[in-house]
């Protein structure tokens, strides 16, 4: 989101740095770890219910469960605040705007990002206790 705003900023678009601006980032921040935790959540509690299916099966059940409800709750998100940004005043436009990029960016870090770095550290859990039980045997 803060690249973007560079890149916003380069291309002439009024948005400055102040207190909205990081008002909307640490917002977004928690939007977006708010997802993470539903996600991870999910995962949790189908980790407990299915024991016969690998890890990374799991982590794409889970992804598909949580897909819609993620998925409506920032498009309605999205939508207020993309009114906020074409109706709204000068006041709300910098707010508006980060809040816009960053719901949509914070969304997909939570299904993209998030979720592959579970597994690759997950992965190496799985390495780590291999090592050890071979150390130990």
């Amino acid at each position: 989101t803060v690249s973007l705003l560079a890149i916003l900023h380069y291309f002439g678009v009024p948005i400055q740095i102040d207190l909205n601006a990081v008002a909307a980032l640490l917002t977004i921040a928690g939007y977006s770890l708010n997802d993470t935790i539903i996600v991870f959540d999910r995962i949790r509690e189908d980790s407990k219910k299915m024991d016969r299916i690998s890890f990374k099966e799991l982590v794409n059940r889970s992804l598909n469960v949580t897909l819609s409800r993620t998925l409506l709750t920032s498009s309605t998100t999205l939508m207020v605040l993309l009114c906020m940004v074409f109706l709204g005043g000068n006041s709300v436009f910098g707010f508006s705007l980060l809040m816009s990029i960053g719901v949509v960016v914070g969304t997909l870090s939570s299904f993209f990002i998030s979720s592959m770095l579970l597994q690759l550290f997950d992965g190496y859990e799985r390495q780590k206790e291999k090592v050890y039980e071979e150390l130990n045997s």
